[in-house]
């Protein structure tokens, strides 16, 4: 058996059809609005829960940073990686308290979310918005 290297990317892969494409789309903006009971029936049929678009950010990323806390708890119940962060180096829970969004920072941490993870963390931004309520939630100062 031989390796010929880097092979160029086969156009009938998944990744490359048009309507995969579609349907990731799709799935993105679900957890962008908040539309749990849709998000979580495409999971539950396959959809990959830790899906990640072209900047890395999950599913759980997505409706971490706009708010939607019963999307994010769904996902949580399905498997999705607590802590995974984007290309950027950001996480679910640092992107909740950037946002300021009280009810998605529970959850998340109440799922085990580490404070200290990321760049910057969440830890990191609490200090930066002098968010002591946070700090002390965090076991920190």
């Amino acid at each position: 058996m031989t390796d010929h290297g880097p092979q160029p990317a086969d156009d009938s892969e998944p990744a490359h059809d048009p309507e995969v494409l579609q349907l990731a789309a799709q799935v993105f903006d679900l957890a962008r609005q908040g539309d749990t009971d849709r998000l979580a029936a495409y999971v539950d049929a396959g959809v990959p829960v830790n899906l990640t678009n072209d900047r890395g950010d999950t599913l759980l990323m997505l409706a971490a940073y706009h708010g939607h806390a019963e999307t994010v708890r769904a996902l949580l119940q399905r498997g999705a990686e607590v802590d995974r962060a984007n290309d950027r180096g950001q996480t679910p829970l640092a992107g909740a308290v950037f946002k300021g969004e009280q009810e998605v920072i529970t959850a998340l941490v109440d799922a085990g979310a580490d404070p200290a993870s990321g760049t910057p963390s969440a830890i990191d931004t609490a200090r930066v918005f002098g968010k002591a309520d946070l700090l002390e939630l965090f076991g920190t100062r």
